[in-house]
Parts: C-alpha cells; sequence; structure tokens
C-alpha cells in the first residue's frame, strides 16, 4: 500500500509505494491512480519526463508554468539522489515565498508530489542521478518561467555539494521572487 504524507506546506505530499523485494530483485507499482484518488488526488497526467545529470551539484529549476498551461508535477528518481524543492508562489497564501524541501532518492523510493502554484527545482547529491516525474500539462516555452535557485529572499537550505554549482544558462538568468508577478491566487487553489 502506498503510504502519503503532507509535508509543512500541506499541498505538498511525499509519496512512497510499497516495494516488494525478493532474490530476483523487486516489483513496485509507481503510480497507480485509483489508490491516489482515494486520497483526494486526481490529477490527469499528459506526459513523463526523464532528466539524467552527471554530475553532484548540479540544479535543474525552479521551473513553473503560468495559465492555461500550469503543471502538477509528481518526481521521483530512480538513480541517485537529489534534494527536492517546492516554493509557493500562490499569492494570499500564508506561505507565499516559502519553500519546502525532501530528499528524494532511488533508496528511499520517495515521490514529490508538487501541485499548480508552486515552482519546482532541485540539486543532485550523486553522480549519475536520474529523474522522472509526471506533469498535468504540455511543455509551452512561452508559458515557462524561472525562478532564481538561490534567491535570497527565498533561503533555500541547499547543501553544499562540495563542487561547483552546475547550471542552465536559463536557470542562472531567472528572476527574483520580488520580479515575478505570480499569476496563481491561493483562494483558486486545490487544498
Amino acid at each position: 500500500m502506498t503510504s502519503i504524507r503532507r509535508l509543512a506546506i500541506p499541498e505538498l505530499m511525499e509519496i512512497v509505494p510499497s516495494k516488494f523485494d525478493d532474490e530476483r530483485g523487486f516489483f513496485s507499482e509507481v503510480f497507480n491512480h485509483a489508490e491516489l484518488a482515494c486520497e483526494g488526488i486526481e490529477i490527469a497526467w499528459v506526459q513523463d519526463n526523464h532528466a539524467y545529470s552527471a554530475l553532484p551539484g548540479t540544479v535543474r529549476g525552479l521551473h513553473f508554468q503560468i495559465p492555461p498551461f500550469a503543471q502538477n508535477k509528481l518526481v521521483r528518481v530512480t538513480r541517485g539522489a537529489i534534494l527536492d524543492v517546492a516554493v509557493d508562489l500562490r499569492r494570499g497564501s500564508r506561505t507565499y515565498g516559502t519553500s519546502v524541501t525532501l530528499e528524494l532518492s532511488a533508496e528511499a523510493w520517495n515521490q514529490l508530489l508538487v501541485p499548480i502554484g508552486f515552482a519546482h527545482g532541485y540539486m543532485t547529491l550523486e553522480p549519475d542521478t536520474e529523474v522522472l516525474y509526471k506533469v498535468s500539462a504540455h511543455w509551452s516555452a512561452e508559458h515557462e518561467r524561472t525562478l532564481r535557485w538561490n534567491d535570497p529572499d527565498l533561503a533555500i537550505p541547499w547543501p553544499d555539494p562540495g563542487v561547483e554549482v552546475t547550471l542552465s544558462e536559463k536557470d542562472s538568468d531567472a528572476l527574483f521572487l520580488r520580479e515575478i508577478d505570480s499569476p496563481f491566487r491561493s483562494d483558486e487553489m486545490a487544498g
């Protein structure tokens, strides 16, 4: 049975699917729509994404898409480990601008549900890390936005990777929270 734990911002949830090990290896239902629907999680996923990062200290994010292409995300790690981060961008929320971090790893077999209204990103903690995630809307370059990963106003407790952080050009040029005109409002979001 899948376990679900609400995090410091209750709309963010850690999901840990059951995993059955034996001498052959393991079996796990990593996604079961009916099981999640019993917990009130009913999201129509439209795309699966797979990211590989060779180096520890690789940062991807903090990304979000604005309506009508806003995305829910269900993130998991199949190899290695990451520090996963979600930042509340829902105007009017008591936690606006607050981040929640969760270590996801292949060993822990856990996932993070990031709903619409949050920016999402992560830092790899191990070499050769692979991240898979479901999204509820297709990617749209016109609707994609990036929040600066190291914005001091966010005070995200990133670990020291012991190496230079690797970023894309897009992520290096991201906006600070104070520069973002968020289209998300807490009274319009579920939860």
